[in-house]
């Protein structure tokens, strides 16, 4: 009995928080993808960086080429952004399920990908980096590389495509 209520309780604080992270879609348009094999490639014409370096790249997914992390995490676009406001509108306990992907850097290294990669500052003054103009998180359910759990979630989470546009077409799952 106690179990089930440490599972409901679980539950019930994961919804408060994704509930926090929910509402309208915001000004970035949708894009469709398909389901290619799994490949990591630099864009055509770019020069390749040292995979140790390279903070971002791209990957083959379900809902087709996504970016990612150096390990192959998935990153997202929040609808609630605002594009060059300069900041984050995931806020208290949405920063909790949502992550910033953050760097030291004030020109992240990417491969593969051609949307304008910048950053913006943080609440704790760290560097979040931003695609398009638009900042980007991790999905705390997503546990392994490959993982895509925050795609569609409360209708304004999506993937980001190498282009920086959102994904919106795809189901949530794995490469």
């Amino acid at each position: 009995m106690n179990k089930q209520w440490g599972v409901g309780f679980s539950a019930l604080a994961l919804a408060l928080a994704l509930a926090g992270c929910g509402g309208s879609p915001g000004t970035t348009s949708p894009t469709t993808g398909a389901s290619p094999t799994v490949t990591s490639a630099p864009a055509p014409g770019a020069t390749t960086t040292a995979a140790a370096d390279v903070e971002l790249k791209t990957a083959s997914s379900t809902a087709g080429q996504i970016v990612v992390d150096a390990e192959g995490k998935s990153v997202y676009f929040f609808t609630k952004d605002v594009k060059d406001s300069g900041a984050s509108a995931c806020k208290d306990a949405c920063v909790a399920a949502w992550p910033a992907v953050t760097t030291t850097s004030d020109a992240p290294e990417v491969e593969g990908i051609t949307g304008a990669i910048g950053t913006i500052n943080t609440a704790d003054g760290s560097k979040q980096i931003t695609v398009n103009g638009l900042p980007i998180y991790y999905f705390a359910q997503d546990k392994e590389p490959g993982d895509i759990l925050g795609q569609g979630v409360m209708d304004v989470w999506y993937l980001v495509s190498p282009a920086g546009d959102m994904i919106k077409s795809a189901a949530a799952g794995g490469y």
